[in-house]
């Protein structure tokens, strides 16, 4: 059976105000502003292509579903492409794709051509948080390591409240506009970063690197692999079905004031970033990540229970707020993607930083909006809602618990048995 092998791979350091964390906080910046925006125009961007109220809310959930597509499959491309050519690879060509996608798409003038074209961004989009966090991590002294990734993270969120402001003041084919230029313009800012030192030296050694397939060949491994991507579940039902939804739910609990989803959506990542902020301090003050994790999983319990329970006949205010509590509880996204990172040895830590979130946003389209679609159908969109996040909870807890802590890991090792070279 395959087991992990220690190694001496030199690193070079570098402190939280790295040129580094700059670079990937800017980027996933970049890459939220983008993810982000068709959720935060959906409406207003589906009525001048001439969309009914039906038609915006089944046409909208379907873009999203390509879009969290493109995120699933791109996952595994970079992630495979980040341990076998290297980090900066994958933060160079993702960008580019995205953007020239994001551009792309203020051109479009029918829902199959938003579907393609969102599906295209996602591939891209799928590799900027894994490497950048890959990176970092390798790069970051393993006792800074939480708070360095955690600033990536919470700089990097402020892209959704960046996205409403630019939907509040230009037409949503500008938004885009801008979108994909801010992307091109990142690339000549990441010619100053150099490769992490780990990866380097891991090529040099005869392990495979990028296969893929590792994650599921070795029970332990896969184990890892699956508890990883179940622990972040709870983030994209609040976000791609709570918040994003967040009018439809409105109407259903008798709120008359209409509800902007946009907003909803700034209100929640503004409070996301600060929550990813404070978790990377928590889990160094509590030196474990699991224990920061369970905290942030009670706080975002209590916001649902409080989004379900609290707003019948209520106030479009009183919505933004609770989605800002739902946002604060679920910024535990950072913590959960260093966790992926540090859970797997340097030649799959890549595939696995890249692939496990990307995982997770793609459960979207193949596990959480089914599964709300299938509550819904023979209860109602308040019920089915309710019970989908009842699920979702269960099984991240679960999850959870048998996940293995990583504070304070060493990451200078390899995954599985030296490569054996043909006679």
């Amino acid at each position: 059976m395959p087991t992990d092998k220690k190694s001496a791979i030199p690193t070079a350091k570098s402190g939280i105000f790295s040129i580094a964390v700059l670079v990937a906080a800017l980027g996933y910046f970049v890459d939220i502003y983008d993810l982000l925006l068709f959720s935060i125009i959906r409406i207003p961007s589906l009525q001048s292509l001439g969309l009914s109220k039906e038609q915006i809310t089944s046409d909208g959930e379907s873009i999203i579903m390509w879009q969290m597509s493109g995120l699933l499959i791109g996952g595994i491309i970079w992630g495979v492409m980040g341990d076998k050519r290297g980090r900066l690879s994958v933060l160079f060509g993702s960008i580019v794709i995205y953007s020239l996608a994001n551009i792309a798409n203020g051109f479009v003038e029918t829902v199959d051509q938003y579907k393609w074209i969102r599906f295209i961004a996602g591939l891209g989009l799928a590799g900027e948080l894994g490497a950048g966090i890959t990176l970092v991590s390798e790069l970051t002294p393993k006792e800074k390591r939480g708070v360095a990734t955690s600033m990536v993270a919470g700089i990097g969120l402020t892209g959704a409240v960046v996205a409403f402001i630019m939907k509040e003041n230009f037409h949503w084919r500008t938004c885009y506009f801008i979108g994909g230029g801010m992307g091109l313009l990142l690339l000549i800012l990441r010619i100053s970063v150099f490769e992490s030192g780990m990866f380097h030296d891991v090529k040099k050694m005869n392990v495979q690197r990028g296969n893929f397939l590792m994650l599921f060949n070795n029970k332990e491994r896969f184990k890892r692999y699956a508890l990883g991507i179940l622990i972040g579940l709870p983030t994209w039902f609040v976000i791609g079905v709570l918040v994003t939804f967040s009018g439809e739910f409105g109407e259903q609990m008798r709120i008359t004031e209409k509800i902007d989803p946009g907003r909803a959506i700034m209100y929640a990542y503004a409070a996301i970033s600060v929550g990813d902020i404070l978790i990377g301090l928590i889990s160094q003050w509590f030196r474990s990540r699991k224990k920061a994790l369970f905290l942030f999983y009670g706080i975002t319990a209590v916001f649902m229970t409080l989004f379900f329970t609290v707003q019948w006949d209520g106030s479009a205010s009183g919505m933004y707020w609770i989605c800002a509590g739902l946002g604060f509880g679920t910024g535990f996204w950072a913590i959960f993607v260093t966790m992926a990172a540090e859970q797997f040895g340097t030649n799959l830590r890549a595939t696995a930083a890249t692939t496990i979130p990307n995982m997770v946003r793609g459960m979207l389209s193949i596990f959480i909006l089914p599964l709300f679609q299938f509550t819904r159908g023979f209860t109602d969109y308040y019920t089915g809602g309710w019970i989908t996040g009842i699920i979702i909870m269960v099984i991240t807890v679960v999850a959870a618990i048998y996940t293995k802590e990583t504070f304070g890991k060493d990451l200078n090792y390899v995954e599985g048995d030296p490569v054996v070279p043909s006679p």
